[in-house]
């Protein structure tokens, strides 16, 4: 499927570093011994960070979660109040907090934000960090809980009161106290890529994120999300999450490239992929995949370009999103037009650092998107 012109213009969003910040790549949710970030993921740093986005015309950043980053929802909460219009992505497991409790923090944090919250739910594909937090769940009990968990929030969120009684969960008289009315519904991101996790995203996700592979790839991932959330009477909106090195010049790009590359310790890189082989998420396979550095192997740039102008090399250590686009302005953004010809509604991207960067894209790549975008729909 490619889209027209005359269809509404794409979602930006950015990504908030929650376990640190600097000009190198590391691991957002689990440290894996790495040394301290250079920038700490305090209040300060990340209202910078977040105001940066925001005055790069950014509607959203997102943040992670897990054991190596700060819990999204204290952070968010404390980031918004250094922010005018930006909204926060908030990423959480359901294994973490009960979907009614769920659905009141989430009506707290939409009214005391004036509406500027947005739930990214995580799943969780890493079952040794599931088992430390204490959830012992297999992979396909994990998304049924998610999708009964996501009933939950909805149904709350509606305004009923409700008894509901599942393989998980057990609500009597269960609803909002105080509901919504008047502020808006948050929307609801859902990412994965098994059976399972398309039934999930095809109920109930608002958006579904998928990671940066070949542009032709993405577009047939899309297919079967589609077709399932028609089948059950719904429409799915399709997000990338995705990293940019984006410069004056193509050539000035891969220079960027090659000195992440060059900082990457050996030891971390065997580090990260041997905490990649023992996860169950079938969307962190693929970006593993991608970065197919050989164990001893030397890493050379060239050997991660996997499509034009896309580079595996985030992701020899980092987890979920490992794809960048590298180029000029220009090509970056003739990149990113691509993907939303074949059906990105919203794009989640980042890069390091992720201050200086969000201004870089908002000055130097989002002029040409919008005039790409925006200009075709006067």
């Amino acid at each position: 499927m490619t889209r027209s012109d005359s269809e509404s213009p794409p979602r930006w969003h950015w990504f908030l570093p929650t376990s640190g910040d600097g000009r190198n790549v590391t691991n957002v949710v689990d440290r894996l011994g790495q040394t301290a970030m250079p920038r700490p993921a305090d209040v300060s740093y990340l209202a910078e960070v977040a105001k940066a986005a925001e005055r790069a015309g950014f509607e959203a950043v997102l943040t992670p979660t897990g054991s190596g980053c700060e819990d999204a929802w204290v952070t968010c909460a404390a980031v918004a109040q250094h922010t005018e219009r930006l909204k926060f992505i908030v990423a959480f497991r359901p294994d973490a907090i009960h979907p009614a409790w769920a659905a009141h923090q989430s009506a707290s944090f939409q009214r005391l934000t004036g509406g500027r919250l947005l739930l990214n739910v995580v799943t969780g594909g890493d079952p040794v960090e599931q088992r430390s937090f204490g959830d012992h769940l297999d992979k396909e009990s994990r998304y049924r809980r998610t999708g009964e968990f996501l009933e939950i929030l909805k149904r709350s969120w509606s305004g009923e009161i409700y008894d509901h009684e599942g393989e998980f969960f057990h609500l009597d008289q269960g609803g909002l106290r105080r509901t919504l009315d008047g502020v808006e519904i948050p929307r609801v991101y859902f990412g994965g890529a098994s059976p399972p996790a398309l039934e999930v995203a095809s109920r109930y996700a608002d958006t579904w994120l998928t990671w940066g592979e070949p542009v032709e790839t993405v577009a047939q991932r899309i297919v079967p999300v589609r077709e399932k959330a028609e089948a059950a009477g719904r429409e799915v909106r399709f997000g990338l999450r995705i990293h940019v090195i984006s410069r004056d010049t193509e050539a000035e790009a891969w220079l960027e490239a090659d000195r992440i590359l060059g900082a990457l310790d050996p030891d971390q890189v065997a580090a990260a992929r041997e905490k990649f082989a023992r996860m169950e998420s079938t969307a962190q396979s693929r970006m593993t995949d991608l970065s197919h550095a050989d164990d001893g192997a030397a890493l050379d740039r060239d050997d991660l370009v996997i499509a034009p102008n896309l580079w595996a090399g985030i992701g020899l250590v980092r987890e979920g999103a490992g794809t960048a686009i590298v180029g000029s302005h220009e090509q970056v953004a003739e990149r990113l037009l691509e993907y939303r010809d074949v059906g990105i509604d919203e794009f989640i991207l980042s890069g390091y650092p992720h201050l200086e960067e969000a201004l870089n894209f908002g000055e130097n790549v989002r002029p040409i998107l919008d005039a790409a975008t925006l200009g075709a729909t006067v």
